[in-house]
C-alpha cells in the first residue's frame, strides 16, 4: 500500500487550503486525515504478515519499514502482550484481585519486561503476599549500579520525591504501590460501574495525572478485576493532542475526545471511502485507546510524510528507529474478549491452505 511520502519543501511553504468533507462538517482536516486511515490500514497489514511469519520486507512503505511504530491495536503491542499472557493471566500465581492488581501495576510502573524478569529471577513468584520493600529495592539498586535501565522510555514517570520524600524514584514508586494497596483499591475499582470512575480512583493518586491513570486503568482492564467497554471514555495523551491538531485544521466545535470518538464511529466508513482493506482484530473494532494511540502514532509519521504540517510540540523527527524482536510472535488476548479461538482456527486455516 502507498502511503504519502514528502521531502522538506526548500521554498517557502504556503499551507494548502482545509479539506471539507461533507460527512465530517463542520469540521475539517488537512492531508494527515487521510493518511491516519492508510497508516492504520498498513500498520494492521504489517501485524498480520508478521505474525503470519513472513520474512521481511513486511511493507514497501519506507516511513513504516525503518521507523519503530506501536500496532494499530493497543493490546497488540509486545508490551501489552506480554502484561496480558505473562503477568495477569498466570495459572502459577494467585487470581485474586490484590494480587492481580498488584502485579499489575507493578509492571507498568517500570512498564519494562526485562524489569519484571529480573525481579522474578531474583525473587521467585511475584506476589504481594511475599512483597517486601527493603527486597524489591535492593534488586533494583543494584540493577541500576550495574548500569541497566529500569524503567522503559515509552513515557515519563513522574519521580514521585514531594509525595513519597525518597530520591530514588523507584523507591517512591513502590511506596505508591504500597499506599494503592493499604487503600484496597483492587476492591474499590472491582466495584466501580464506569472506566472514568475508575480513572479518577486512580487520578487521585500522587504522581498519577490523566495520561498515567488512563492508560492504567486500560491495563487493568485487559484482567478479569473489571470489565469495561474500550468504547466508554478516552483521554488523548500529549502525542495523541498532536495528531489530532494534524488532522484537523477546524474541529467545528468537538472537543478532542469527541473528535476520537468520532474517528472511531467512522471506521468502517472511512476505509471503504478510501478503498482500503483494514482487517481488524479477528473482528475486534478499533477502539477508543487504539484511535488515540494512532493519533500519536500518525504525529510521528507526519513529521516525515508531511514535514509542513506542524503540531504543537514543533518536534521534526522520529527518534527510533524500527528493529524486529527476535522472540517467536505468539498472540493471547484479555479471554473476555473472544478472540483466542479465532486465532487458533484461524491458524489452522492458514496451515491447511499452505
Amino acid at each position: 500500500m502507498d502511503l504519502p511520502v514528502m521531502v522538506r519543501p526548500t521554498a517557502e511553504f504556503v499551507p494548502p487550503a482545509p479539506i471539507v468533507l461533507r460527512h465530517l462538517a463542520p469540521a475539517k482536516v488537512s492531508e494527515v486525515y487521510e493518511s491516519y486511515w492508510r497508516f492504520a490500514a498498513e500498520r494492521q497489514a504489517v501485524f498480520f504478515r508478521r505474525a503470519r511469519g513472513e520474512m521481511r520486507p513486511w511493507t514497501d512503505n519506507p516511513v513504516l519499514a525503518i521507523y519503530k511504530f506501536t500496532n494499530a491495536y493497543r493490546a497488540s503491542d509486545r508490551v501489552s502482550q506480554y502484561l496480558i499472557r505473562h503477568v495477569i493471566y498466570r495459572d502459577d500465581l494467585p487470581k485474586s484481585p490484590p494480587e492481580v492488581f498488584f502485579r499489575i501495576l507493578l509492571f507498568k510502573l517500570f512498564n519494562k519486561i526485562e524489569t519484571w524478569e529480573l525481579l522474578e529471577r531474583a525473587l521467585g513468584p511475584i506476589t504481594f503476599d511475599d512483597y517486601r520493600f527493603a527486597a524489591y529495592d535492593s534488586v533494583l539498586v543494584r540493577a541500576m549500579h550495574a548500569g541497566r535501565r529500569i524503567y522503559s522510555a515509552a513515557y515519563i514517570m513522574p519521580p514521585g520525591s514531594r509525595a513519597f520524600g525518597r530520591s530514588a524514584k523507584h523507591q517512591n514508586h513502590l511506596l505508591l504501590l504500597e499506599r494503592m494497596m493499604a487503600d484496597r483499591l483492587a476492591e474499590r475499582l472491582a466495584q466501580t460501574r464506569t472506566m472514568q470512575e475508575g480513572f479518577e480512583k486512580l487520578r487521585a493518586y500522587p504522581t498519577i495525572g490523566d495520561f498515567l491513570a488512563y492508560q492504567f486503568i486500560t491495563d487493568i482492564n485487559y484482567s478479569e478485576l473489571t470489565d469495561f467497554s474500550e468504547m466508554d471514555f478516552v483521554v488523548p495523551g500529549p502525542g495523541a493532542r498532536d495528531g489530532l491538531r494534524k488532522c484537523f485544521v477546524d474541529p467545528g466545535g468537538l472537543n478532542e475526545p469527541e473528535l476520537i470518538r468520532l474517528m472511531a464511529d467512522l471506521q468502517e466508513q472511512e476505509f471503504e471511502r478510501l478503498g482500503l482493506d483494514f482487517r481488524s482484530l479477528w473482528g475486534r473494532r478499533l477502539q477508543l485507546i487504539d484511535c488515540q494511540n494512532l493519533f500519536c502514532e500518525v504525529d510521528k509519521y507526519a513529521r516525515v510524510a508531511h514535514p509542513q504540517i506542524a503540531g504543537k510540540t514543533g518536534r521534526v523527527r522520529i527518534k527510533q528507529k524500527f528493529e524486529p524482536t527476535p522472540e517467536p510472535f505468539e498472540l493471547f488476548y484479555p479471554p473476555k474478549w473472544n478472540l483466542n479461538d479465532k486465532i487458533h482456527v484461524d491458524a489452522l486455516r492458514r496451515a491447511a491452505t499452505g
